[in-house]
């Protein structure tokens, strides 16, 4: 049995049983059954039904569904609330694509050896998905690994964090009872980690969709079965580049966002801000203001703003990290300090060295280093001097500088006075590099998830 208990405080809410070596066969199995049987494919106008009624299962459950994310994975109520209200519009958007989700057609007749013929593609679905997600966004994530799968027609197997596996169990069990058959979605709560790498690796599945730490996702890549493609979501460091004509009045709150949302544990959150010097004082001086008035709490009451970290060892890291860079010459701005086993003090550091964890790997935590600079291109170069590259800022009121940084930040997508964590839903998400590997977002996803086959007919 795996036990499931709050972020903040570690009380138990739940025990779920799980799955062994003869269970993930069984699940296998029944996924294959299913693909295999093209008779029993369910038409795009069903799929439609039930996502539409998965969708209206879910917004009747909303506030339920945005409360257990806040106690199984700590975020802070207001910001579940908006992750259950993306993740209801998610499933419609996986309904909404298949409206325009057609194949094309292949010209003909372009030479003499391709007179009298017509050429099409369809788009079929690529096969079983296996799908293993992460805790910090533990309904919306499922949404994007799952709904996409249901709506172009693959079987689909999801493993949830163990964290948080809450979310995604009841997510499932309201696809079924929108009308989708249970071999067509199916979690799978395994009993250690070999049993994630079974899933992953097996033979029978076509797509793996992976959210998670970039060894582990890296290294399932390495192992996947001929002909088995793959999304891999992994972390970045995200710089934000603050130019001298930056608008400091409105920055400040973004900035704050894009470094402290979900204490920090985003993949894209906000970690290296590079400030010029000429506003460099004052920046810093709002900055800590701000961030000393963040409210750290229990996540389910409705004021609080920072959440705790997902287990207490992540806190005993992150303090690590932050004592590391002090003593390696960092000004710690403020915070610094562990405030109960499961959270810590949002933190602001100065300056530390270039060699620092905290300058070179993702904290996941609610800490943010400032760096000055004078010269745009030597802030770029150093935002640059990671191998991980994900999503990226420049805050500037000053369209020149704002277009060259845009143009020059090594980023899949570069934000102009916007915070790093920016996404909507329906936009391309990936990371490059070491972070990543293919593109997020529903619509791209599902075109992962498909094949074309062409289709050529002789006319006499």
């Amino acid at each position: 049995m795996l036990k499931v208990v709050q972020a903040i405080d570690r009380a138990q809410i739940a025990e779920v049983a799980t799955d062994d070596a003869a269970a993930l066969e069984h699940k296998l199995q029944a996924a294959a059954r299913v693909f295999k049987d093209r008779d029993g494919w369910l038409p795009p106008h069903q799929r439609i039904a039930i996502l539409r009624r998965l969708a209206a299962l879910m917004d009747a459950r909303r506030d339920h569904l945005a409360l257990q994310i806040a106690r199984e994975g700590g975020k802070p109520l207001p910001d579940a609330i908006v992750e259950t209200t993306r993740a209801i519009d998610g499933v419609h958007n996986a309904a909404d694509e298949l409206r325009n989700f057609a194949g094309r057609e292949i010209p003909m007749g372009l030479s003499a050896a391709a007179e009298n013929r017509w050429a099409f593609t369809t788009r079929e679905p690529i096969g079983i998905v296996a799908a293993i997600s992460a805790f910090n966004h533990p309904l919306n994530l499922i949404v994007h690994q799952v709904a996409p799968a249901i709506a172009v027609g693959c079987p689909v197997i999801i493993k949830p964090a163990s964290a948080t596996p809450l979310s995604c169990l009841e997510f499932v069990a309201l696809a079924h009872e929108a009308g989708l058959p249970e071999p067509w979605c199916q979690t799978f709560l395994p009993d250690g980690n070999e049993l994630a790498e079974a899933l992953a690796t097996d033979k029978r599945v076509a797509f793996l969709s992976f959210i998670g730490s970039a060894r582990v996702g890296w290294s399932l890549h390495a192992k996947l079965a001929h002909g088995a493609r793959s999304a891999l979501e992994h972390g970045g460091v995200a710089p934000a580049i603050v130019d001298r004509s930056a608008d400091l009045d409105k920055i400040i709150e973004p900035v704050v966002k894009g470094g402290y949302y979900h204490a920090g544990q985003v993949c894209v959150s906000t970690q290296r801000i590079f400030v010029h010097n000429a506003i460099a004082d004052d920046f810093t001086e709002r900055l800590i203001a701000r961030v000393e008035k963040l409210r750290t709490a229990d996540p389910t009451l409705k004021d609080t703003e920072v959440g705790p970290l997902i287990q207490p060892r992540e806190v005993d890291r992150v303090a690590e990290w932050v004592d590391e860079a002090v003593k390696g010459g960092a000004t710690l701005a403020t915070g610094g300090e562990r405030l109960s086993e499961t959270t810590y003090q949002p933190t602001v550091l100065l300056d530390p060295a270039a060699d620092a964890r905290i300058s070179t790997l993702e904290v996941f935590g609610p800490v943010v280093a400032v760096y000055r600079y004078a010269d745009l291109d030597d802030a770029i170069a150093r935002a640059n001097a990671l191998p991980v590259a994900f999503q990226a800022s420049i805050f500037a009121q000053d369209i020149d500088i704002a277009m060259r940084a845009a143009n020059r930040l090594d980023a899949s997508a570069v934000m102009i006075n916007d915070p790093t964590a920016f996404r909507t839903d329906w936009m391309p998400f990936a990371g490059r590099r070491e972070s990543g590997y293919g593109t997020g977002g529903i619509p791209y996803t599902m075109r992962d998830m498909t094949q074309e086959k062409m289709i050529l007919m002789r006319r006499s």
